[in-house]
């Protein structure tokens, strides 16, 4: 697929593995729409990428500033390419914890519509967007990548919400691929381990273990470019589909 002249919106675009993407993309030709709750720092990025970004401060799980957000990207050139970044968690802990308390409801069902329902409402717009693209010659329009976790495969103690959403937004994939296939929409999703994002290296002195503890090689973090380049990757691949992609060094979660 010829990339040049066309747009992608990159949710959570702002933050460390979503900043990496958009530079990659703009890198390939794209003009890319930076979607984020944190609108200064969409529009920093923007600002500093020039005429090939926009900035969208919003919520993916408002309907208007999704549609905000894709009018932004028709305006650069036709929608071509959607990565969902945008995510995270509210709380964790046990199902329940030592003291006898229960894990905490709102907490769980507030992971689940950052991760699973925010992927969701964005897919559903950016794809009847995409749906009108003149199709190239493997009959493609459009592209969406998803950001699963490794703790949606094997999910550690305390990672309940977090692993549960994280497993649904990759439970997705294979059902969107089928659903968007006669649209011309490939769907994939990348289940990264542990990245060295702005957030992580931050919280680096109040961890008590090394993030990187297990990976087997490099034995470090992910960097938020090897992130983006796997995004490259599936987009430029054409017989990449319905699959989820382990994005880890080889690391494997402990049950602790």
């Amino acid at each position: 697929m010829d990339l040049g002249g066309r747009s992608a919106i990159v949710t959570g675009g702002a933050g460390g593995l979503g900043e990496a993407t958009v530079r990659r993309l703009v890198d390939l030709g794209m003009r890319v729409v930076v979607f984020d709750r944190d609108a200064g720092r969409a529009e920093a990025l923007a600002k500093e990428i020039g005429d090939d970004a926009a900035a969208i401060g919003g919520d993916v799980l408002d309907d208007e500033d999704v549609a905000a957000a894709i009018a932004a990207a028709g305006s650069l050139g036709p929608l071509t390419v959607l990565v969902n970044v945008a995510g995270g968690g509210v709380g964790g802990g046990r199902t329940v914890a030592r003291d006898g308390t229960p894990h905490d409801k709102d907490a769980f069902v507030q992971t689940v519509e950052l991760n699973v329902v925010a992927t969701f409402n964005m897919t559903r717009f950016a794809a009847a967007a995409m749906g009108g693209n003149e199709p190239d010659e493997d009959g493609q329009r459009g592209v969406i990548v998803n950001t699963g976790s490794l703790a949606g495969l094997e999910g550690k103690a305390g990672q309940l919400a977090y692993g549960t959403a994280k497993a649904a937004v990759l439970g997705m994939t294979l059902p969107l691929a089928r659903d968007l296939a006669p649209m011309g929409i490939r769907v994939c999703a990348i289940a990264p381990g542990t990245m060295g994002t702005p957030v992580m290296l931050g919280a680096l002195e109040h961890l008590k273990h090394d993030p990187a503890e297990g990976v087997l090689q490099p034995k470090r973090m992910g960097y938020p470019d090897e992130f983006a380049l796997l995004v490259e990757s599936i987009v430029r691949n054409p017989y990449l589909n319905g699959e989820n992609i382990r994005l880890d060094g080889g690391l494997r979660f402990t049950a602790k």
